[in-house]
């Protein structure tokens, strides 16, 4: 009896699914399914150089392709998949919660850009990649001269930094920071290695100071 291989490939429009014997890599099915919201154009701007991919465009595709590649494949093929081989393209983040469920499968950044996963090719970071590498520079050691004395607005830490500056309200979900509500406005601190203290609050001018 033969054993058989899911092959899945995530692009940047569509995810492939492709089901080959284990023995020879015979081709057996394959299918494609193209992210529905992607081919709408929301949630991107080229304009703007934002490039977003919801969470659920990858979800409900690779079922899809799954689903009708195995269906072409047959009942005997589906029932001796053995593996799964899965790659994707580079440098496409998300921020994730504590469990690491990207952002936007949650209700309130279901229709948030930065909550989204943040395309290879986006470049609206290209002022984080600056200050990252300007403050490299400034250390002891200036790790950026083992990747070609740069830091690239496509590469992970600009990226982040970018979706939280521009939505600081991600940053308590993804558990980094705890955000203190102040009447009418908002202080966060890092959620990690803290010490008890109080904040002090000016009634006049409404300033917060630790204490």
């Amino acid at each position: 009896m033969s054993n058989y291989v899911l092959g899945i490939d995530f692009g940047s429009d569509s995810v492939r699914c492709l089901v080959v014997e284990a023995a020879d890599g015979r081709e057996v099915s394959t299918a494609v399914r193209y992210y529905p919201r992607w081919q709408r154009g929301e949630y991107s701007s080229a304009a703007e150089n934002r490039y977003r991919h919801h969470p659920l465009d990858y979800i409900e595709s690779l079922e899809g392709a799954i689903r009708e590649a195995l269906s072409l494949a047959g009942e005997d093929v589906a029932a001796n998949v053995k593996g799964i081989a899965l790659d994707a393209t580079a440098s496409t983040v998300a921020i994730v919660d504590k469990k690491g469920t990207p952002l936007a499968l949650r209700e309130e950044y279901a229709e948030n850009p930065d909550a989204m996963f943040v395309l290879w090719k986006d470049h609206t970071a290209i002022d984080e990649a600056d200050r990252i590498k300007a403050l490299a520079k400034e250390w002891h050691t200036d790790y950026t001269k083992y990747c070609g004395d740069t830091y690239s607005c496509e590469w992970v830490w600009a990226k982040m930094l970018h979706c939280v500056k521009n939505s600081p309200e991600l940053l308590a979900d993804a558990h980094l920071v705890i955000r203190h509500k102040f009447d009418n406005s908002s202080q966060y601190e890092k959620s990690f290695n803290m010490t008890t203290h109080f904040h002090r609050i000016c009634m006049s001018c409404g300033s917060v100071t630790e204490v």
